[in-house]
């Protein structure tokens, strides 16, 4: 990224989010202006600025990307990823925007579920824009999948659907390939990144409970159709020229529950 470009904000959507709040310090740490698109009104912090919009209602777009070199999308939620990114890459292309980065999930486009096919449609929001792009799809992050597994450990019985797996990741190592990529030149798709380990559904939530010293019978569940056979055939998890994150399952857990 030459001087011009470093000097320009960074627009990041999605900034109060998870990854967000690794994203931001990391951006400011390599010496760029910060931008911050929230639904919520929020005072500047440590150079970070703050302004006020909504994707998904098309609302306070186009101040937000005003003089903006790079955008990262990190916004996103259970459903409408595909219209909100829509619109913000309609006012990225008026506003001349010149590199967007955007995090998407591995399993788009082969995982009949709505949120994935919503990010599939925001990926080619993305690269039919006009913009020059790139893409980053990763696993699960391991905050969304304890969330999860604290839910389904918290029955008396425990549903296991033996074709999920999941390969979580940690959020921190996404962060820091998202400022990597936004400090790089616009690739397209790059390797995806998930994390060093493929895990059952049911080994999760045992690895949670064992942690807690509880104890839980397991009941099997058939996953039918074709989201079953996605999972069967581990469509959410990586492909060929994956990236590896660094921070186990396990690191992760054993922190969480420190």
């Amino acid at each position: 990224m030459n001087d011009a470009a470093t000097n320009a904000p960074v627009l990041v959507t999605g900034g109060t989010g998870t990854l967000g709040r690794h994203v931001l310090p990391r951006l400011s740490a390599a010496g760029h202006t910060v931008r911050v698109l929230s639904r919520k009104t929020h005072r500047g912090v440590d150079g970070v600025e703050y302004v006020t919009g909504d994707l998904l209602r098309d609302e306070g777009i186009e101040p937000a990307v005003d003089g903006v070199h790079t955008l990262l999308h990190l916004a996103g939620g259970p459903k409408g990823d595909d219209r909100a990114t829509a619109s913000l890459m309609r006012a990225a292309v008026r506003a001349g925007v010149r590199h967007v980065v955007y995090i998407s999930v591995i399993g788009a486009g082969r995982v009949p579920i709505g949120y994935f096919e919503a990010k599939h449609g925001a990926e080619r929001a993305v690269s039919e824009s006009g913009v020059p792009w790139t893409t980053l799809r990763a696993a699960q992050f391991h905050d969304l999948v304890f969330t999860v597994v604290r839910k389904l450990a918290a029955l008396p019985i425990v549903p296991d659907p033996r074709v999920i797996r999941f390969q979580p990741v940690d959020s921190r190592d996404v962060a820091d390939r998202l400022v990597d990529l936004v400090q790089g030149v616009p690739s397209g798709l790059v390797p995806e990144l998930a994390g060093p380990q493929v895990y059952p559904l049911a080994e999760l939530i045992r690895s949670y409970l064992a942690a807690r010293g509880g104890n839980r019978p397991f009941l099997p569940v058939p996953v039918p159709g074709a989201v079953g056979r996605a999972y069967r055939h581990g469509h959410n998890l990586t492909v060929d020229g994956v990236t590896v994150g660094t921070r186990t399952w396990e690191d992760y857990l054993a922190e969480k529950l420190r």
